[in-house]
């Protein structure tokens, strides 16, 4: 056929990896989501059924669900019916949730019954990021130049007005998971894409929230209580 670049028979037999674990890189930041979850106690954040009941069918356990909540807030997946097809396609889904598929329902009542309890994960995670430097920053010097300096609310911090920010953005975050579970119940009213934007707004108030807890503990330990 030519000399073009030609890929395996569909109908070849052969030999996958041994394991999944071969599939996914040690820099994959998936393994940073397993590692991190696998060392929360997911009783004292409020997590429902933490703890598995001694009879009845067997659920889902609620780190394998937070595993894949998280990934999807990681790479801009909001939709629980999307996150049920990365279940069933994506290797590294597959390597993250042990090749576990719930259905988008069980996703959506995961975020419906522990709302708070997922936000108070995801703060923890991003703080975490930040104190490891996996986000990336940048530091510009100045010498030698006088520039104007403006003191307005993005740049003063007391401990009265980080707290009622944290308030605000809190009831954003919570206005924005409601609008998700909307979307759930009503795709064909809701387009995909509103759901994306949604699930965008909600990445940049987490971000957002981890630099006022960021900055509430350096304005409590800083003289005057002012920043």
């Amino acid at each position: 056929m030519g000399r073009f670049i030609e890929g395996e028979d569909r109908l070849q037999s052969w030999l996958l990896p041994a394991s999944l674990d071969d599939y996914v890189a040690e820099d994959n930041p998936v393994r940073i989501v397993e590692a991190f979850i696998n060392e929360l106690d997911l009783g004292t954040l409020g997590f429902a059924r933490s703890e598995p009941a001694s009879t009845g069918r067997p659920a889902y356990d609620p780190a394998t669900l937070l595993k894949l909540y998280l990934y999807g807030y990681l790479n801009r997946v909001p939709s629980s019916r999307r996150l049920e097809r990365e279940a069933q396609r994506n290797v590294e889904v597959m390597w993250l949730v042990g090749r576990l598929a719930p259905d988008h329902k069980t996703i959506a009542l995961f975020r419906r019954d522990n709302g708070l309890a997922i936000q108070a994960t995801c703060r923890q995670f991003v703080m975490l990021c930040r104190q490891l430097g996996l986000f990336v920053g940048a530091v510009a010097a100045v010498d030698g130049s006088k520039f104007k300096a403006v003191n307005n609310r993005d740049r003063n911090f007391t401990v009265v007005k980080v707290a009622k920010r944290i308030e605000q953005v809190d009831a954003s975050i919570a206005r924005y998971l409601a609008a998700l579970d909307r979307a759930d119940k009503e795709p064909n009213d809701i387009p995909e894409a509103r759901v994306q934007r949604i699930g965008e707004k909600i990445a940049g108030l987490r971000r957002q929230m981890a630099f006022l807890r960021q900055m509430q503990l350096e304005v409590g330990a800083s003289e005057g209580g002012q920043i």
